[in-house]
């Protein structure tokens, strides 16, 4: 039996998988997914599949992995889906969040668009290339998932990922995935007002990574964000050791023993970013 959709033929067992499909109200989807839906073998799946991207009812985003052509597109052929719900398809059953510089994006706290999608995931994956997306995966702990949100990136689908504070402490972390340090604490300012200074705070300590807690306590303290009580609760974790500002840049510049940091980002610097 052939069923028709949008003018596009399709056997039965396709049709059975759009439908399933559209009633989980996905678009992205794999081999192993597809051939579970239609009850079919991998190899039968696999088959089925490109006879369908053929008749312009998948697109092949990359091996084993198809995007659905929408009913609306009407005779288009080949769809991209949204880059977010291909990362989130990316990761398998891992946890993951979308994080870094790419929620800071969607968080609307940098100027700065992003070349690559950032995805903190439990499982370790190479980076990707799909359909001129990159998608870069950054591996972390599961006891390190945390501060997280749901971003609805359709009407009908949605993405994890980390709420601003965290994006805001994981920049601090890892700032080579954030454009840079100086660009985190643009996105500190741009969310002044909005951010709470609390939840950094904790997210920072329950991270307990030492630069962190520096590069943080040091910039609330410069942007006064933060008063003398909250920022003592990230000073009383210093320990002697000093760590650098930017770890981007080489280990130079003033020494500030209030932080235990070297400040290879001149402070004046930052402190024009206020307007920017």
């Amino acid at each position: 039996m052939h069923v028709r959709y949008n003018n596009k033929t399709m056997g039965a067992r396709t049709a059975r998988l759009i439908a399933e499909l559209n009633e989980q109200r996905r678009t992205v989807f794999t081999v192993d997914e597809a051939s579970r839906l239609m009850g079919v073998t991998t190899q039968r799946a696999r088959d089925l599949l490109s006879k369908a991207e053929k008749r312009g009812l998948v697109t092949r985003l990359k091996p084993g992995l198809f995007n659905l052509v929408p009913f609306e597109r009407g005779h288009d052929t080949f769809h991209v889906d949204n880059p977010y719900l291909i990362a989130r398809a990316l990761v398998g059953e891992a946890s993951y969040f979308i994080s870094h510089g790419s929620a800071l994006e969607l968080h609307a706290l940098t100027t700065q668009p992003q070349l690559a999608i950032s995805v903190s995931v439990t499982r370790r994956l190479h980076p990707q290339f799909i359909q001129g997306y990159e998608f870069r995966f950054i591996k972390i702990d599961a006891a390190d998932v945390f501060g997280l949100s749901d971003f609805w990136v359709t009407p009908d689908q949605a993405i994890k990922i980390s709420d601003p504070e965290r994006s805001i402490i994981d920049g601090l972390h890892q700032p080579q995935h954030a454009g840079g340090v100086s660009e985190v604490a643009k996105a500190l300012w741009i969310g002044k007002g909005k951010l709470k200074i609390e939840r950094l705070i904790e997210y920072a300590l329950r991270l307990d990574v030492g630069a962190v807690i520096r590069r943080l306590g040091y910039l609330l303290d410069l942007y006064q964000m933060a008063d003398r009580q909250r920022l003592e609760a990230l000073r009383i974790k210093l320990t002697p050791t000093y760590q650098r500002l930017e770890p981007l840049l080489p280990n130079e510049g003033a020494m500030l023993a209030r932080w235990r940091i070297r400040l290879n980002i001149d402070p004046e610097e930052l402190l024009a970013l206020r307007h920017t």
